[in-house]
Parts: structure tokens; C-alpha cells; sequence
């Protein structure tokens, strides 16, 4: 052995060094007399080097940050924070960092275990979320929803995912040059609790595959699903946050100058529009029952954007009128609204009611009811879907194997799995026993009370609850004109998907149309002119 320099002695001991001062004390410890330490030695471990326990450090770092931002995002679902408001559900941009709390802690547990296993996932995971990002920023539609909460979630997936691989592979390299410098030469065997290691984070991270391929391809159909064209337009509402949508078919009265023939408005059930009661709507249009119709999507239903959370019924009949005057829709208007859209179409009536010359309620929900609406096990079941949707494994399977297109995904069968929709009625749930309530209640105090009324009612559900069939008979008494109560007979809550219930409700509309142009001022003014 060659002797050693004396300055060496005086210099302090770098990475470089071997651990063991001289071959005796090798000997004597180790069994050795090579002057190198026993491979299962604790002294030979990648965190000698100083890059390896700076880059475990920054994991820590980005972890902790990353959990910052989780719990913001996880609060702004209930409660939106200023600027981290997004158009869209709130919930991609919580899965995307869901996704990259969770391969940073995978790479903190088993960061000395590293393996080309877990690499070939990682770089799996970090191609797959680059194609995320590229759907995401190249979509106009998802990049609006999304926003940049959403947008900055994604990047810092994708960066945290390819930082992930990089310190693996720089453990790798680490492990590697301290057992050529300490061992001699570069270990090849794992003991069994290492494989373990190495076994369990490669199952989590194929368990994270998996969930990124599902993310990418909810994304892929989100993005086919955007080429969708719809009637009408998107309108700014509450101060620019977000757009809804509106459409009105038939003669522009406004343009012919007359303004005593009442516009329908539309307003929805617990579904979007389109799907059903436009469609009875069109007919009774198109058969001339009615000249002019208009209707719209609530915040979160089918073309519009979600709302800022908390978000009440009487939210949305604020976002009503502002729509339509854009639009130039002064009205009049016979409001038609079903389940629980007729607790927002009250509050639009009571607030608008010298715009109102009618009101026809469809199996309303009454009031008495918001307390299933706000349940809170309903909610927590609501978050928890949202929570998964945008994996879009309901989506996908329909898409695959069961023909689904954009108009169910959009506002059909299936609009109810998006993570649009889920959002918006969890925003009901969480104010449905208070700004809903108190909204609807000074609604019933202020209402005109000659106003005429119709409320068409569900044979199916009044049979089979006393208490639903009294709460409709205490819907026909918010004004004191009721014109008719029907209780349509094998009809279920969605009354116009019986061809009894459409017939009875194009009846009573024609009904509402002539005592509302029997009873219209509009009509006199348009006289005097």
C-alpha cells in the first residue's frame, strides 16, 4: 500500500475518500484486506454524494409544494378563491396534482431502491401527461375551461413526472459510483427486501399508467366533443367570469316590430335542455302553437361554463337575465320550467315579473324538497364522483362499446358524467338549504299574484308519494290565476317522454298564450303606436 501523503492527513475528507482509515482496521472489522467495505456495509449508500441528497431535498421541496397546491384546489371546489376560478369543473387540474403528489411521494419512499423498472414508468407517465398538456393547450374550448390553474397543474405534472425519472436515474448513477468507490466494483444483486421495494413502486406506478392513459383519453373525447356546434350563443355573465348559453328559435318579434306575441322561455329540469323538452318545445314551434321560444344551459349544463362556487338558484336566474339582454331579448316571456329549474325559474319570474305573462310549471320541485337536494350524504357521493370523472371511465366505455356520440356526452343520456354537470349540482347541493332557500322563499312573498298559472304534474310520482302530490297542489297557489292542474296519468317526472304528458302540455301552453295576449299590456302599447 503506498504511503500516505501527510498533507492528506490535514485536508478534510471529501466523497472521494474511502471510508476506512487504514487496511488493519478493514481487516479487523470486515474480514477484508483489500482496503474496501463489505457491500451490505450501511457506509455504501448513494447519499455519500451530494447530488443525491440535494435531489432528494428539491422531492421534498416540490412535495410540499405540490400538497399546497392540492388543498388550494381542493378547497376552491366548495369555495373559489380569488384567481382560482376555473370555467370548467375544478376537477382535472385537482387530478393532474392528485397525480403528481403521488409520484413524488412514490419517489421519496423508494428513492434508494432505484430500478429500470420504475423509469421505463415514469417516462411512460411524463409522455403520457406531454400529451395531456398538448389536448389542453391546443383546444380552445379546454384551454378556456380549464384556465390557468388548470394549465399550470398539468405543466407542473409533466415537469414533476420527468424530474421523477431524473432523479432516479441519478440514484442509479449514485448507488452505482459508491460501490465502485467503496466496494471496488458495482453491485448486481438486490436482497429480497429490495426487491420488495422495487416490486411494490413499479405496481403503484402501472397503477399510475393506468389512470394517465384514462386521463388522456377523457381529454381525447373531451376534445372530439368540442367540435360540437350548437344553436345560439355563449354570453359573459358576473362581471366576465364565465359564458352560458342561450338560443331562441322562431320569427325576432323585435324586428317586426311587435312585441305583444309572448317569447317561450325555457328552463330546465335536473338535466340538460336539449335533450327532451327542446325537443317538445321545437314541435310546438313548428306546429305553430307558439312563434318564438327561447332557452338556455345553467352554469355547468351542457354549452355553459361552470360558475364560481358557492353558486345559488337565484344566481342563475341572474345569469338568465343578464343573457338575454345581451341577446336583446326584452320579452314578454311565458316562463315553462320543470323540477328543480322551476325553483330557479320562480326567482327569474318574481324578480322579472313585468316581463312575465305567464308561468308554466312542469312536476315542479317545491320548495320543501331543497332539503334532499342539500344532503349532505348526496354531496359527499357528488364530490366523490367528481373526483374521478375526469378518468372519463363511463365516458370511455360508452364511446368504445356502446356507440355514445358528442350529443349524449354534451347534453344527452350521458351529459350526467362530466365533470361539468357533476360540479354544478354539487354547487346546488351546497346551498340548497341556504342561499337557495332563502332565495326561493322571498321569490313566493313578492311574486305577482295574477299572474297566470299552469303546473302539469307526474301521474307516477304523485301516486306514489302523498307528500309529492300535496307539495304540487301547494305549487298551483303562487299566484292567485291559476288556470289548471293537471295530474297527467302514467306519466313519469319528466312529463313530456310521454306522448299523454306532450299533448297535455301543448294544450295548457296554447291555453297560457291566449289569456297572456288576452291580458298582455304590451298589446295596448303596440295599439297606441
Amino acid at each position: 500500500m503506498a504511503p500516505r501523503d501527510p498533507e492528506d492527513s490535514r485536508r478534510e475528507p471529501t466523497e472521494r475518500d474511502r471510508l476506512l482509515p487504514d487496511q488493519q482496521q478493514n481487516r479487523n472489522n470486515h474480514g477484508r484486506s483489500d482496503g474496501y467495505l463489505d457491500p451490505d456495509d450501511p457506509a455504501v449508500s448513494p447519499y455519500n454524494l451530494f447530488a443525491v441528497r440535494a435531489a432528494r431535498g428539491f422531492t421534498v421541496l416540490f412535495l410540499a409544494i405540490s400538497f399546497i397546491w392540492w388543498v388550494l384546489l381542493f378547497v376552491s371546489i366548495f369555495i373559489s378563491p380569488p384567481g382560482l376560478h376555473t370555467r370548467g369543473s375544478g376537477f382535472t387540474d385537482f387530478a393532474f396534482t392528485t397525480l403528481t403528489t403521488g409520484l413524488l411521494l412514490l419517489s421519496l419512499l423508494f428513492f434508494s431502491e432505484p430500478s429500470l423498472a420504475m423509469r421505463v414508468c415514469q417516462s411512460t407517465i411524463a409522455v403520457l401527461l406531454l400529451v395531456d398538456l398538448i389536448i389542453i393547450v391546443t383546444v380552445p374550448q379546454i384551454r378556456g375551461q380549464e384556465g390557468p390553474p388548470g394549465i399550470a397543474s398539468v405543466v407542473w405534472t409533466t415537469l414533476m413526472a420527468a424530474y421523477c425519472v431524473f432523479t432516479d436515474r441519478l440514484v442509479a448513477w449514485g448507488k452505482k459510483e459508491e460501490e465502485e468507490r467503496l466496494t471496488g466494483r458495482p453491485e448486481s444483486r438486490r436482497t429480497l427486501k429490495q426487491w420488495l421495494a422495487v416490486l411494490a413502486a413499479t405496481i403503484f406506478l402501472v397503477i399510475y399508467i393506468i389512470i394517465a392513459i384514462l386521463m388522456t383519453a377523457a381529454l381525447i373525447i373531451r376534445s372530439r366533443d368540442a367540435t360540437l356546434e350548437m344553436e345560439g350563443k355563449r354570453y359573459w355573465v358576473d362581471d366576465d367570469k364565465y359564458q352560458v348559453h342561450l338560443a331562441c328559435i322562431g320569427d325576432d318579434k323585435s324586428s317586426h316590430g311587435n312585441s305583444s306575441t309572448p317569447t317561450i322561455l325555457l328552463e330546465s329540469a335536473e338535466s340538460p335542455l336539449e335533450y327532451d323538452l327542446e325537443h317538445w318545445a321545437y314541435a310546438a314551434w313548428n306546429n305553430g302553437t307558439i312563434d318564438r321560444y327561447c332557452y338556455w344551459d345553467r352554469p355547468g349544463y351542457a354549452w355553459s361554463d361552470n360558475a364560481p362556487s358557492p353558486h345559488s338558484a337565484g344566481m342563475s336566474a341572474e345569469n338568465l337575465a343578464d343573457a338575454l339582454a345581451q341577446a336583446g331579448e326584452q320579452g314578454p316571456f311565458i316562463l315553462v320550467s320543470a323540477g328543480y329549474g322551476s325553483i330557479v325559474g320562480r326567482i327569474f319570474a318574481s324578480r322579472k315579473s313585468d316581463k312575465i305573462l305567464g308561468i308554466m310549471l312542469i312536476d315542479p320541485l317545491h320548495e320543501s324538497y331543497l332539503s334532499d337536494v342539500g344532503s349532505p350524504t348526496r354531496g359527499f357521493f357528488l364530490w366523490g364522483y367528481g373526483i374521478i370523472s375526469p378518468l372519463g371511465i363511463r365516458r370511455i366505455i360508452g364511446a368504445l362499446f356502446q356507440g355514445r356520440t358528442r350529443e349524449d356526452r354534451v347534453y344527452g343520456k350521458d351529459a350526467d358524467q362530466t365533470g361539468k354537470l357533476i360540479k354544478a349540482r354539487l354547487q346546488e347541493n351546497l346551498v340548497a338549504q341556504s342561499l337557495t332557500k332563502s332565495e326561493i322563499s322571498t321569490a313566493r312573498s313578492i311574486q305577482d299574484k295574477d299572474t297566470p298559472l299552469v303546473v302539469v304534474s307526474s301521474g307516477i310520482k304523485t301516486g306514489k308519494s302523498e307528500e309529492w302530490g300535496h307539495n304540487q297542489k301547494e305549487a298551483t297557489k303562487i299566484t292567485d290565476n291559476l288556470l289548471s292542474w293537471d295530474v297527467v296519468n302514467k306519466a313519469p317526472h319528466y312529463v313530456w317522454q310521454t306522448y299523454d304528458g306532450r299533448k297535455v302540455m301543448e294544450k295548457r301552453l296554447k291555453q297560457l298564450v291566449k289569456a297572456a295576449a288576452a291580458s298582455s299590456p304590451f298589446t295596448e302599447e303596440v295599439a297606441e303606436e
